[in-house]
């Protein structure tokens, strides 16, 4: 086998059919035949070139055994483009990552907006943190938009990752669908982001999605769309409706049954907004899709957890058996295991 040898205290991470080893300042890809056997042998980390085998990140988690999996992921230069949001000043506190090119309005970057910057490339945005690096707009259906097309960003493109970046639609509540994110790319991350508006916040639209450690704020329907997707470890906050609306976290768009998609909701927090008043009486519900829904409860907590009050639709599941509830985990709904390790991004793969 050829080897390649690079300095302990660098990076090794695998991008689907490449291994990246970043040195300083200088990524260095090898590519393909994806590196299928990884061992960090102190004080060197070696990679052993051999030929493509779909369990590549299975070896690198399992092998690199005397270095945090994580820690080295978390400061991997991933095999994709990374633009920095915020300008050179942000871009020297994350030294942990080394940007293709910036973005910042005061001039010290390449760029002076995201729109010039990005190109169709995998892609890669690093923000500064939530409310820190802001993308807002203000589009919205009684603006003169469709839904799909008032998001104020967009995301196509297969292998993108956002991090530290807060979404925001500016529209308000009267002017009903505003997407503040709307993604139909594969295998597409978010990792501590924020999602912000009131009707159709987040428009997880298709594909496989994952996010993790995210804020999601709304009113209305304000988590829908017909992807495949995880929310883990996320913050969803329930915002106050208007005059004769009412609160509807999810909103699944499938209407064919033999597609393999849905919106999981695992390891969150369903809190009120500070704006939200308690409910002071009762509303009743409407009757669209009640006998095709599926609504599956697994160990849930805290208050309003208990299901013996629930609503008697015949697609609502209180799911007892593990079996069962796996199908709607990383592993089951996303086969995460397969290319999250890539991202450097935390995850739980199961239950």
């Amino acid at each position: 086998m050829d080897q390649e040898v690079v300095s302990a205290g660098q990076y090794l991470a695998c991008h689907r059919d490449r291994i990246l080893c970043s040195l300083p300042g200088k990524p260095r890809f090898f590519s393909p035949p994806c590196y299928s056997y990884c061992a960090c042998l102190l004080p060197l980390i070696w990679c052993s070139l051999a030929p493509y085998s779909d369990t590549c990140t299975h070896y690198v988690s399992q092998s690199m055994q005397q270095m945090s999996i994580h820690a080295a992921m978390e400061h991997a230069i991933l095999a994709r483009e990374q633009i920095l949001l915020g300008g050179l000043e942000g871009a020297a506190r994350r030294g942990d990552v080394v940007a293709d090119l910036v973005v910042a309005k005061d001039g010290s970057g390449d760029f002076g907006s995201i729109k010039e910057a990005i190109n169709e490339a995998d892609l890669m945005l690093v923000g500064d943190g939530i409310g820190k690096t802001v993308v807002t707009g203000s589009r919205s259906v009684a603006g003169g938009s469709t839904t799909f097309n008032s998001a104020t960003v967009a995301v196509t493109g297969d292998g993108f990752i956002a991090r530290g970046i807060t979404f925001r639609n500016t529209a308000g509540p009267a002017k009903r669908q505003a997407v503040a994110l709307r993604c139909n790319a594969d295998l597409a991350v978010f990792y501590r982001c924020s999602f912000e508006g009131y009707q159709d916040t987040l428009y997880a639209h298709s594909l496989r999605q994952f996010y993790r450690e995210c804020d999601v704020h709304g009113t209305v329907d304000f988590i829908f769309g017909n992807a495949a997707a995880v929310l883990q470890d996320c913050n969803i906050y329930v915002r106050r409706p208007m005059s004769k609306q009412q609160n509807t976290i999810t909103a699944q768009g499938r209407t064919d049954p033999s597609q393999n998609t849905g919106i999981v909701i695992q390891h969150c927090r369903v809190t009120a907004a500070p704006d939200l008043r308690p409910v002071q009486g009762k509303f009743r519900t409407g009757g669209f899709a009640l006998n095709t829904l599926y609504y599956g409860e697994y160990k849930n907590t805290g208050p309003g957890s208990d299901t013996s009050r629930r609503v008697r639709w015949r697609g609502h599941h209180v799911i007892t058996d593990p079996s069962t509830a796996l199908r709607f985990t990383v592993r089951g709904l996303l086969s995460g295991g397969s290319w999250l390790p890539a991202t450097g991004v935390p995850f739980t793969d199961g239950l």
